[in-house]
Formats: C-alpha cells, structure tokens, sequence
C-alpha cells in the first residue's frame, strides 16, 4: 500500500536526483526517491533467506554418498557458501537451511554461521517434502517478504533490483528467470511484462526459453497455500499464483549454473566466476 506526500526539496538535490533517472530502471523522480529512502533505510531488500539442502542428489553419486550436495565443493568452496556470498554482497545474513539428507553433517560444517558472516538457523525433514513443504516447517521464521533459493544451484542476481519489481508489482511471488537452450528439463515461463501468465514443469513445447532458476521472493501468505506433506512450487503454488495474476518474473543476466548432475557439476566447476560486484542489466519489465 501507498501513499502520496508532498516534500519540499533543494534544486541541488532535484538536479541530482533527475541525474539517476534513465527511463527504463528509473521511470521518474519519485520513484527515484523511494528507492534512495528505501536503500538508506535497508528497506530495498528481504531481510531472510530460506536454502533449500535436503535433496539427496541421487544423480550425484558417487559423490554425495558420503557427503550432501550442500557440501560439495565448486572451487574450493561448498555451494552454500557461494550462496552465502551472494547473500552477503548485499547485505543479508539472516538464513534458514532446511535440511533432509545428511542433516548432521551440514549443521557440523556451518554451526551458527558464526564463523563466515552468517546467523543460520535450522529445520529439518524428516522425510522429503519437495521444494514447498520446507517453507511450512520454516514457517515461524518467515513474516515478511522472504527469499527462497534451492541449494544446488550457482547463481549471480541483483536482489534489490528483483525486490523493487516484486514490490512494486504487488507480486505474492517473483521468480528470477534465465535462459537455456533447451528449456525441456525446467519448469518454463511465458512473460506478459513482468508478469507470468503461464507457469510449465518440464514442457515438451515450451512456451518460451525463459526458466526457473531457483531462485525466489516470496511474500508470508504464499505458505498457507501450500499443501500439506511433500508439495513442490513448481506444481503446487506457483501455477495457482499464475492465475490470480500475482505471479512475477525477473530475467536476469548474471550467472547462473545448476549442478544437479555430474556433468553440470563439472562445467560449473570450470566456468563459474563467482559473486562479483558488477551491476547486471536485467530487465526491469512492466
């Protein structure tokens, strides 16, 4: 909800602001002030973030016999913590891992978090329940706008540019999206703007290149749709959303690789460039 005010503002100030406006990103002054006020009062990102760790990476083995996909190395580093950095570079240290297979071994490795930036706190599967179900568990620590992000995946995004779309669209949910060439393996989305009019897992006639790439703002209300036991949100929450129009998309032009096989594992291995500190240019969609 918002609401309009009138302020009274030096011509410095004004000449500085309409500097920041490009009429793609930023529309027009007020907008441009919103967002300094939000930045300045660290209100122009989600302050949580949910991983999800639990899968048993079955088509990681031999690999993850032993040792969860959370722990898997990609250049000298576990996942998570490349997910962590991400979170880090702006600003977000607040974290739930909801963990299922090797669920020790994991809380072992990061603690508290204490020891690399983090606050982590934990829940655990007693069996699986997909990519929604741990959000229910997680609900006590979930009363705002919250990011979810699956944990077997390597990806560069621009956080506050995807919140201020998500927010300025009323989104219950925003996707951040990628492109593949061959979008068969994926749940696809098809883009009326920003917002998602048709939400596929996995097409044999994709709608479009653009795909899930795991990586989620979502608002408190979305865990009450979400069924009870094992639900995915691919399948479960986000086509539901779809309909009611409050399902978002945001392309993105960062990196982005999944390491859900062996094969994968390897290219993320050798072309992954970590979390930098450039400005993508994604689109910013109406």
């Amino acid at each position: 909800m918002k609401e309009r005010i009138t302020i009274t503002l030096d011509k410095n100030l004004i000449s500085q602001i309409d500097k920041r406006i490009d009429g793609v990103n930023i529309k027009n002054r007020s907008q441009e002030v919103e967002l300094l006020l939000a930045e300045s009062l660290g209100a122009n990102k989600p302050s949580k973030a949910v991983l999800l760790v639990g899968g048993k990476g079955t088509r990681l083995m031999p690999l993850t016999e032993k040792t969860p996909k959370a722990l898997l190395e990609v250049q000298g580093k576990t996942i998570t913590e490349h997910l962590f950095d991400l979170l880090k570079k702006y600003g977000i240290r607040d974290v739930v891992l909801c963990t299922g297979y090797l669920k020790d071994k994991i809380r072992d490795y990061f603690g508290d978090g204490g020891r690399i930036g983090m606050n982590i706190s934990y829940v655990e599967e007693n069996e699986p329940l997909g990519t929604a179900g741990p959000l229910k568990l997680a609900k006590k620590y979930l009363n705002e706008s919250f990011i979810a992000s699956n944990g077997d995946e390597l990806k560069n995004i621009n956080i506050p540019r995807m919140f201020r779309l998500h927010k300025r669209k009323n989104a219950l949910a925003t996707i951040a999206l990628t492109t593949v060439d061959d979008p068969t393996h994926y749940g696809v989305a098809r883009l009326d703007g920003s917002r998602i009019v048709e939400f596929v897992e996995k097409p044999s006639n994709p709608p479009s290149n653009l795909i899930n790439a795991g990586f989620y703002i979502i608002e408190p209300e979305v865990i009450g749709m979400i069924p009870d036991g094992f639900s995915m949100l691919e399948k479960d929450v986000f086509p539901k959303l779809a309909k009611l129009g409050r399902l978002r998309g945001f392309p993105f032009a960062g990196q982005w690789f999944d390491i859900g096989n062996i094969e994968r594992y390897k290219t993320a291995e050798k072309k992954w460039d970590g979390i930098t500190h450039f400005e993508e240019d994604e689109a910013d969609l109406g």
